[in-house]
C-alpha cells in the first residue's frame, strides 16, 4: 500500500509541483507505515483491493466529528482511493468507492466529504457518476518575490 500511496504522491506532485509534496526515496516507506496505523483506529476504514495477494488499489476513509476550519457537521471523510495505473479502468475504484460508502454508512456518518486535485478529471468523474457535487474550491498561492 506503501507503493500505491507514493504513487498517489507523485501524481499530485506531477499535477502541481507547488502545492503537492515531492515523492522521495522514502515515500512508500513512511506512507504504508502510515497507514499501517490505522488499521487500529476505530473511526477509519481502510480497505484494500487485491489481485493474486499483491495490493492494486485501497481507499482510506474516517468518520469526523464536527471541523469548523471545513465549516462542517460530522462527515465521513474519503482521504485516498487510488488503483495502480495498470489495474484502471476495471472497476476497481468504483468496486472500493462503494465498500468505502457502505463502510462509513455503517459507522454512522451522514455525509461523506473529500477532496481531489483540480486536474484529477478521471477521479472527478468516478466522484460525480457516484453524486458527489462540488461545495468547496482550495485555492493556492506562492508567497515570497515571485507572487504577481
Amino acid at each position: 500500500m506503501g507503493i500505491l500511496g507514493a504513487a498517489l504522491v507523485r501524481v499530485h506532485h506531477d499535477f502541481d509541483q507547488t502545492r503537492f509534496l515531492s515523492p522521495t526515496s522514502v515515500t512508500a516507506a513512511g506512507y504504508g507505515a502510515y497507514l499501517g496505523t490505522q488499521f487500529k483506529e476505530a473511526n477509519m476504514v481502510l480497505l484494500v483491493a487485491t489481485l493474486d495477494n499483491i495490493a492494486v488499489g485501497y481507499a482510506w476513509a474516517g468518520v469526523e466529528g464536527i471541523d469548523y476550519m471545513s465549516l462542517r457537521g460530522p462527515a465521513g471523510v474519503l482521504y485516498d482511493i487510488v488503483v495502480a495505473e495498470a489495474h484502471r479502468g476495471h472497476g476497481t475504484g468504483q468496486l472500493l468507492l462503494d465498500a468505502v460508502l457502505e463502510a462509513l454508512a455503517v459507522q454512522g456518518a451522514p455525509i461523506v466529504v473529500l477532496s481531489t486535485a483540480a486536474r484529477n478529471a478521471g477521479a472527478q468523474r468516478l466522484f460525480t457518476r457516484n453524486g458527489f457535487r462540488e461545495t468547496m474550491i482550495e485555492m493556492t498561492r506562492a508567497l515570497g518575490a515571485s507572487t504577481h
